[in-house]
């Protein structure tokens, strides 16, 4: 078989059955090999999502919590602008009372 011209020899036949099954230990090998790669890529892929999510869990909760804080000092000054109108117009009422007072000795005659 090494020059081309004789005809194979069942020893000749073997040899190359032998390098057959080598190739595929080899390409099983290599699929093994791979599917360990693939394997490593899909838990760390996952552990990126996890991590992500995580993440993206923890932001969340920090702007609720910032936006829940906003709503409340809103809401303190809120009451405080409410309690301070309510104020003013009270001491509008007594100014116009008093004036409204003041009106009614200008306008009412002595009593002789």
């Amino acid at each position: 078989m090494d020059n081309g011209h004789e005809p194979a020899t069942k020893a000749d036949v073997q040899e190359v059955k032998n390098d057959v099954q080598a190739v595929k230990n080899d390409v099983q090998a290599v699929k093994n090999d791979l599917q360990a790669v693939k394997n490593d890529l899909e838990s760390g892929l996952q552990a990126v999502r996890d991590e992500l999510l995580e993440a993206i869990r923890d932001t969340e909760t920090r702007l609720l919590k910032a936006f829940y804080d906003f709503a409340d000092s809103n809401q303190k000054r809120l009451s405080a602008t409410e309690t301070l109108g309510a104020l003013v117009v009270d001491r509008l009422g007594s100014i116009e009372r008093r004036v409204t007072d003041i009106e009614k000795r200008l306008n009412t005659p002595p009593a002789s």
